[in-house]
């Protein structure tokens, strides 16, 4: 998508419903398509709810997108997903779109969606609830390590969205940073510190990846992940 048009092929909102053997509250497993109009406004799509708003959803994750070209991959590499990727919404999106990936899309980029106006705020950073949505603990790891994310992002105006509506790229702040780049700095070049600190800095990424680069930089260390991904 870097000069053209991509469509929302789905769009999708849920409420938390309970998740895995301890019925933890999650909307992962429960968007469901809807035709729209819905209104996006800074929380995100009205009517979409996240089962734990400490790490999911406001602002800098209002709203969703996870690349449906990636569904066949899944099913091929793990057929015991297959049955979960027969619709749109199994990675718990909003927006399922066809024909962009993570090497497409950078942070900061600003589109027009419908009345509305979003920027991309950061890679999706996957955590145990993919596994427990899945029935395969080591997905979140397997994703991570794929690089097959999706990414986030806020609401720069509110306004109605559709389904079919085109997202078209308005600005492109960081062309070098797009999110697959994104990805190999927080997963695979953890520690280097020419990228560290240009994210640390980069206008239009989220809050949180600033203060993650922010503190590798002090501290010489890669946070831990083993909590988001195994929930331990």
């Amino acid at each position: 998508m870097s000069h053209g048009i991509a469509l929302i092929d789905t769009l999708l909102i849920g409420t938390p419903e309970p998740l895995g053997p301890k019925g933890v509250p999650s909307s992962i497993q429960a968007r469901r398509p809807v035709p729209g109009p819905v209104q996006a406004d800074e929380n995100g799509l009205f009517g979409d709810r996240v089962g734990d708003d400490r790490v999911h959803g406001g602002a800098e994750k209002a709203i969703h997108l996870y690349p449906f070209d990636h569904y066949a991959r899944w099913a091929a590499e793990q057929p015991v997903m297959a049955p979960h990727l027969a619709a749109p919404g199994a990675f718990g999106e909003n927006f399922c779109v066809a024909g962009v990936t993570e090497a497409d899309i950078c942070l900061g980029d600003v589109v027009e969606v419908g009345g509305a106006q979003l920027q991309v705020s950061q890679a999706r950073q996957p955590c145990w609830k993919l596994g427990a949505r899945f029935g395969l603990p080591a997905l979140p790891r397997l994703v991570q390590k794929s690089g097959r994310t999706g990414w986030y992002y806020r609401v720069l105006k509110p306004g109605a969205i559709s389904q079919g509506d085109p997202i078209r790229l308005l600005d492109r702040p960081h062309p070098a940073w797009d999110i697959a780049r994104t990805l190999r700095t927080l997963y695979v070049d953890t520690l280097n510190r020419e990228a560290l600190e240009e994210l640390a800095e980069l206008n239009g990424a989220s809050p949180g990846l600033h203060r993650l680069a922010a503190n590798r930089l002090a501290n010489a260390v890669v946070e831990d992940w083993g909590r988001r991904l195994d929930g331990v």
